[in-house]
């Protein structure tokens, strides 16, 4: 772990001198939105994913930082955007860029960093970054419409709770990893193993993130328990429940559900955490976990490879 913390320190200390730089512009107010929303930190895990991908396969280029930076500014895009379309007023544990600077300026500061990842994918000179990357974006906001079409559907399947991961979030872990595979040389075979390693670490970092929406706190999450319920979200541990609970615990979701601002949230989150839900959501998190992990044995064994394990583990971790 020691070693892991090592690589993690110098890597990100590294990437947010690129993130600042490479950020920076005329206008005072997208200086300030892109501060506020980068200081505020958070678990930088699809940069890192980017970075750590290349320097598995031998990459040490100045290119390589640049394109995580690349990939972090299209998350924090997101973000800005999310915030806005969810109307929320905490994330990472602080107020969100709209609740300080208003919703007109987080959306047009979230425009200029997503166009300011597409300027830096240019300085690739790959036209297969390019490609990736612009359908990988377009298959996010199309993650994105989904979600919001399924805000409250009580009659939600699994198969379409995984499709809106797969496109809103594992879609992103992919793209990192494949650009990075690229611009580090990587054959079709290295590319596609650690393509599938972040799609399966992807899918199960979200499923840890609605866990941990019923079964953690505010100070930890850095947004209120049960927060996904109240924006009218159904997600896996809903889904089980409306599956398998009793019909009393049915109407109870449903109603929940159909009006969540007058919804008892807290009887909601006490009736998932009261039922197998959790654990039926923890170990499918774990079964990616391992699928990814064992992406990774294609590859000779390293400090890299190492961390990209652990970073897996840790995924999972936050729930133990």
């Amino acid at each position: 772990m020691d070693q892991f913390n090592q690589i993690v320190k110098q890597e990100m200390s590294a990437l947010d001198q690129v993130i600042r730089r490479d950020l920076d512009s005329s206008v005072p107010l997208i200086n300030a939105v892109g501060e506020y929303i980068i200081a505020a930190g958070g678990k930088r895990i699809r940069p890192l994913l980017t970075m750590l991908c290349g320097k598995l396969l031998g990459n040490d280029s100045d290119l390589l930082y640049k394109i995580a930076a690349m990939v972090e500014y299209i998350h924090t895009a997101t973000l800005l955007h999310d915030d806005v379309v969810d109307e929320s007023g905490l994330r990472r544990g602080r107020a969100t860029a709209n609740a300080v600077f208003g919703n007109a300026a987080s959306v047009l500061v979230g425009d200029f960093i997503y166009t300011r990842a597409f300027q830096m994918m240019v300085e690739s000179n790959s036209l297969r970054v390019l490609k990736i990357m612009a359908d990988s974006t377009n298959i996010i906001s199309e993650g994105e419409v989904l979600q919001l079409l399924n805000i409250g559907r009580s009659d939600l399947t699994e198969a379409e709770y995984f499709k809106v991961i797969e496109s809103k979030t594992a879609k992103l872990f992919e793209a990192g990893a494949r650009v990075a595979a690229i611009i580090s040389g990587a054959d079709a075979s290295q590319e596609e193993h650690l393509a599938n390693y972040a799609i399966y670490l992807g899918t199960a970092f979200q499923i840890v993130d609605d866990i941990l929406d019923y079964n953690s706190s505010a100070e930890i999450m850095g947004k209120n328990v049960g927060d996904d319920l109240l924006e009218g979200k159904v997600t896996l541990p809903l889904i089980y429940l409306l599956a398998h609970g009793s019909q009393s615990v049915k109407d109870v979701i449903i109603a929940a559900v159909d009006d969540p601002k007058h919804a008892d949230i807290a009887q909601v989150v006490d009736l998932v955490k009261n039922c197998a839900a959790l654990e039926y959501c923890s170990q499918l998190a774990r079964d990616y976990v391992a699928k990814a992990q064992a992406e990774l044995e294609h590859f000779p064994v390293n400090n890299y490879r190492d961390a990209l394990c652990t970073i897996a583990k840790m995924s999972i971790e936050r729930i133990s």
